[in-house]
């Protein structure tokens, strides 16, 4: 029984199950009676298990596509959920201006979760499980003192952390243009596309080794394996599609109900629902004593989000409008904007050495339920302009806290940055360096 429960085609079967209410309810056209809160679960449920099934289609592609187009076409998939929420928003701010706010509320939401939950969670999953069980985990590293146990990355992720760094410290500019513009998306995605082309020119290895349901699915025969892959990509193309649009306004009409702004909403419980999946995942990567891989995924996804999610908006916006325009907001997004920057500037500088400590895990952590905490608070406390405004200030204190944070240890490990930055230029030239022993 417990063999059959960890099939591979138990998690895809669970994960198609997700999506069977929605369906239904769609093709019978039972969806257009359903109150937000059925909505919501439905449809949510919808994304979640289509999110499951495209990360896996993707990740069984990579079998049979060349390396170079696997990257590219994996960046893309691997923030389609997140985007969809966001391009939904971006295309009717062209006819309703306030919906361009939802919009950098999902892109801001989604990208504070990725690191406030997902780097930290899983960076004190690794050495909790590691600490805890029999089990060995080389990414592990147990030092004396409290609090000081950290997961070692590897150091090819460089280029990933030099290039997030440079669409951080761009992104602290991109409020002063008063919208996401062209400027924006050039700079952004010009820098993902660099990016990649970087990765194409170093990367002499194979792909990296799959474990469950894509491993499964690429030891099938190219006949059987091709047909699953399209499948798996047509079917959580429909889900999304016909699912994310439903599942936002859902969000909105609930939140509202229960005196929840809809931008708080959007923000934080819709990224939550598409980043689920990778952080399961990813967990399930700890859980096989695969660190690493799984805080490299991560890493990975946080620059797609970084570069592409926001680049492309203005796209979105300007075709919707029917001309070029630039995807405007106001100044409490701009300070979401800076928030977010500031977090990633703080989570980077920890990552200069290719460590994460419990006790630096757990700054993340406390810092990002805290801020999301007293923020709610703020919203049910006082009357929505006073909330709104103290939110500000509220988020300007604490991304003065993150910037203050980081530049105090980038200070402390310049010298590990500039080893970030040779580690960079050898995996470029494919000679890697060997690892850094230090860890502060």
């Amino acid at each position: 029984m417990t063999s059959r429960l960890r099939h591979p085609l138990t998690a895809a079967g669970g994960a198609l199950l997700l999506t069977l209410p929605w369906v239904a309810s769609w093709a019978t056209g039972l969806a257009d009676g359903f109150g937000p809160l059925t909505v919501v679960s439905v449809a949510g449920l919808a994304v979640l298990g289509a999110s499951f099934l495209l990360a896996w289609g993707a990740e069984t592609a990579e079998k049979d596509v060349p390396r170079a187009f696997a990257i590219a076409v994996l960046a893309v998939l691997a923030v389609a959920p997140e985007y969809a929420v966001d391009a939904l928003y971006a295309w009717q701010a062209a006819t309703d201006p306030s919906k361009a706010n939802l919009a950098v509320a999902n892109m801001t939401g989604a990208n504070r979760i990725l690191i406030g939950l997902g780097w930290s969670g899983i960076a004190l999953f690794s050495i909790y499980k590691a600490t805890s069980s029999t089990g060995h985990d080389r990414s592990v590293v147990n030092r004396e003192g409290r609090f000081r146990d950290a997961v070692k990355l590897d150091p090819s992720i460089s280029t990933e952390i030099l290039f997030l760094f440079l669409a951080t410290v761009f992104a602290f500019f991109v409020p002063f243009n008063g919208g996401i513009d062209a400027i924006d998306t050039l700079v952004l995605v010009g820098l993902y596309i660099t990016y990649i082309a970087i990765i194409i020119r170093g990367d002499v290895g194979d792909h990296d080794e799959q474990i469950g349901v894509p491993a499964y699915f690429q030891a099938k025969h190219r006949f059987v394996r091709i047909p699953i892959v399209l499948a798996l990509f047509a079917y959580s193309g429909f889900l999304i599609f016909t699912a994310v649009e439903p599942f936002a306004h859902g969000l909105e009409s609930l939140g509202l109900r229960f005196g929840i702004p809809e931008f708080f909403m959007i923000q934080w419980i819709a990224p939550l629902a598409s980043e689920s999946p990778e952080l399961i995942v990813t967990a399930y990567l700890v859980n096989k004593a695969r660190s690493t891989a799984a805080f490299n995924a991560l890493i990975s996804s946080k620059l797609n989000q970084w570069t592409l999610l926001i680049g492309t908006l203005s796209v979105v916006y300007s075709i919707s409008l029917g001309s070029y325009g630039v995807l405007p907001f106001d100044f409490k997004q701009a300070a979401e904007i800076w928030l977010t920057a500031a977090q990633s500037f703080f989570a980077l500088a920890i990552l200069v050495n290719f460590r994460i400590s419990v006790r630096e895990a757990a700054t993340l952590l406390v810092l990002f339920v805290s801020q999301v905490g007293i923020e709610f608070v703020l919203i049910r406390t006082f009357p929505e302009a006073l909330a709104e405004q103290y939110s500000i200030y509220l988020l300007l204190a604490y991304s003065a806290v993150y910037i203050a944070l980081g530049a105090g240890l980038l200070f402390s490990r310049r010298h590990d940055l500039r080893l970030l930055a040779k580690h960079t230029v050898a995996n470029v030239r494919g000679t890697p360096l060997p690892e850094p022993e230090r860890a502060d």
